[in-house]
């Protein structure tokens, strides 16, 4: 078993994921996970009383208040970046079959609240949402919580098989590439990441 602890250090700021509606949020999480044990532990660390607008994409608070990710949105960075680096002959990533099945059973990040120690205040992103439909061209106003470059998190990520150390750093190396969270394709979470010892 490997363990590799990684201080991941954001490149470009990191939008906000979950819903502010703790209606919207519950029945999404409850849509995808029916039996997940810690579902109003989620719905509770959005601490939404602080925000007034109800359609914005929010970062969920520790009992401290301080944003945070959670474990299992590291783990679906994971999935996107093997997902992708498959396609690179010679890749660690080109050489895992059932990726998904394999991160979800033998890759493992620690803690589940991932603390975002923030480098400056949380921000506003507002950005317009386009879209094709049979009525014409449709556009919406999408605003999400930012938390800006600079911003870190420590992560800790327990591979039980020691094949997969290698595929992991690829991983952590794509970062640089692609971003986590909302956006990300713009470029938005992009991030950076050095072992600590």
């Amino acid at each position: 078993m490997k363990e590799i602890k990684a201080k991941i250090t954001f490149t470009e700021e990191l939008l906000g994921t979950a819903s502010s509606d703790p209606e919207v949020h519950k029945t999404y999480i409850a849509s995808k996970a029916p039996n997940a044990p810690k579902l109003e532990e989620e719905v509770e660390a959005l601490g939404v009383d602080n925000i007034a607008e109800k359609s914005m994409t929010i970062f969920p608070r520790d009992k401290d208040g301080n944003p945070i990710l959670w474990d299992y949105q590291i783990k679906g960075f994971f999935k996107d970046s093997c997902s992708a680096l498959r396609k690179v002959t010679g890749t660690a990533s080109s050489k895992i079959k059932a990726y998904k099945k394999e991160i979800d059973g033998l890759i493992f990040v620690f803690p589940r609240e991932i603390k975002i120690n923030l480098n400056g205040e949380i921000g506003i992103c507002e950005r317009p949402l386009r879209a094709q439909t049979a009525q014409g061209e449709r556009v919406a106003l999408a605003s999400s919580e930012t938390v800006p470059a600079g911003s870190s998190a420590d992560i800790t990520i327990r591979c039980l098989s020691d094949a997969h150390e290698k595929a992991v750093r690829e991983w952590l190396d794509y970062g640089q590439l692609k971003g986590l969270g909302q956006w990300r394709n713009s470029g938005k979470g992009r991030f950076s990441w050095e072992e600590i010892k």
